[in-house]
């Protein structure tokens, strides 16, 4: 039987443990979310108002960053105009991938965050070119639905124009498109106008000390509304069958 002395087995040790972590370095891959409050980080002072991309974090493996880049209040037109873009832009890495959520505050015509119909297409078409061209990998995500219920208990469209804009985009230029405006409201459907509440940021008054006052908001989640809606993006990147899906975490068998 053939020994190899301790230092050239020492040294084969640790060329593998350099290749292995190398070869780690090389798979890692940063996950960018960028749109507006719907899918943003929140302070501990609004909880427990929560962004889906916040839950959403927690799904991958070791070899996944997420850096939730969306702002509260922000439209296509302002998250460029704020320079917060381009700093996206020059951090992409190939493999990367954006996932693009705007509408909601693009669409207001009273707010100064206000995108025109075309300005709002010629931005999403922006960001897919310019994340494309570092190779990283553009997501176009629809805006997510508003608590919104007829008087038959029919849940309403709130995002009509513009998330008919993000679909035409996705198509003409073939981005990967989650429809999460039409899936927010299937489950805003299933749960009813009732139960849908506790899907938002609806508190009675003294429930919370964040909000004395109680709150009725149909915009924003609540921590169960927020995991859904990042069930709802996962589940649709693995019906897109896109690499990403390979890094979600797996549940254990038994």
């Amino acid at each position: 039987m053939l020994l190899l002395p301790a230092k050239k087995i020492a040294n084969a040790i640790l060329l593998i443990a350099v290749f292995a972590f190398s070869f780690t370095q090389q798979n890692n891959i940063k996950v960018y979310l960028i749109g507006d409050s719907t899918m943003a980080n929140k302070q501990v002072k609004a909880y427990p108002e929560t962004g889906w991309g916040m839950p959403f974090a927690y799904f991958f493996d070791q070899t996944v960053t997420v850096d939730n880049r969306a702002q509260n209040g922000r439209s296509t037109k302002s998250f460029i105009a704020e320079n917060r873009w381009q700093p996206v832009v020059n951090d992409l890495k190939e493999g990367d991938y954006v996932l693009i959520q705007f509408g909601h505050n693009d669409e207001v015509p009273t707010k100064a965050t206000y995108t025109t119909e075309a300005n709002f297409r010629t931005n999403l078409i922006r960001f897919v070119n310019e994340t494309r061209s570092k190779k990283a990998n553009p997501v176009l995500i629809t805006p997510v639905a508003r608590r919104k219920f007829d008087a038959a208990g029919k849940v309403e469209e709130t995002h009509a124009v513009y998330a008919a804009i993000v679909r035409k985009v996705a198509q003409e230029n073939k981005v990967p498109l989650i429809d999460l405006d039409k899936e927010s409201q299937d489950l805003l459907q299933k749960f009813g106008p009732e139960t849908s509440k506790y899907l938002y940021n609806h508190l009675q008054a003294g429930e919370n000390p964040n909000y004395p006052e109680g709150k009725e908001d149909d915009t924003h989640f609540s921590e169960l509304g927020a995991r859904k809606m990042a069930e709802i993006v996962l589940a649709d990147i693995r019906t897109l069958k896109l690499d990403l899906a390979n890094r979600i975490v797996q549940p254990k068998s038994k």
